[in-house]
């Protein structure tokens, strides 16, 4: 007959909790992206991934980052390094004011102070949108747009321009930067760190952990 022992022994372990069981094995990360755009010199601040012991781990920030990137734009345009990257492509086919322009926007949607939302649309208008522009995109509608739409600023005023740059970007320069020189070689060193003997040493380790 099995008989169930009882143990008020601090000593005598006990089996963890049905949510002990759920969490093992998924290490915290703590992200950190850039918290606005600056157009002189682009992000003001990078991701910063650590493991679950507080150490940097600059490896698993890259491992396996252009399959993410490969996987949609959306996932490229969440990577700080996947925007480096694309930027550093636009830029040599004369295009990088869309994603300027694209970030830009995304950092403007955040804000909630007026009068920064209107500097911050004037400087928008007067870099990518106006007539005199310094990097002007090709939007529709562009024509019609002026300084009026400056003076009641709101977080979507520029949306609809935005989804044309975006899927302006998704349908062509995108799709060219998956088979650039540039992705390639960034996706062969990824391969290559991977298969490097400390990359499998670790991840050896890492199994066993889990396992344990």
């Amino acid at each position: 007959m099995l008989r169930l022992v009882f143990s008020s022994d601090p000593r005598v372990l006990r089996s963890p909790p049905v949510s002990a069981f759920l969490t093992q094995g998924v290490s915290g990360k703590a992200v950190d992206f850039w918290s606005a755009w600056n157009f002189s010199g682009g992000p003001q601040s990078m991701e910063h991934i650590h493991d679950s012991d507080g150490s940097s781990s600059s490896s698993h920030q890259s491992l396996k980052s252009t399959a993410k990137w490969a996987a949609s734009l959306e996932n490229l345009l969440e990577d700080p390094e996947g925007v480096k990257r694309f930027r550093e492509f636009l830029k040599k086919e004369f295009s990088e004011e869309n994603v300027l322009f694209w970030l830009a926007c995304e950092d403007f949607k955040k804000m909630q102070d007026k009068t920064q939302m209107q500097e911050k649309a004037k400087e928008i208008y007067m870099t990518f949108l106006s007539s005199k522009a310094s990097s002007q995109v090709n939007v529709e509608g562009q024509s019609r747009l002026n300084e009026k739409i400056l003076e009641e600023p709101h977080p979507l005023m520029f949306q609809k321009l935005q989804d044309q740059i975006f899927n302006l970007m998704k349908y062509d320069s995108y799709s060219r930067f998956l088979k650039s020189d540039l992705f390639l070689k960034h996706k062969r060193t990824e391969e290559e760190e991977e298969d490097s003997p400390d990359a499998q040493t670790a991840a050896k380790r890492a199994s066993r952990i889990y396992n344990t």
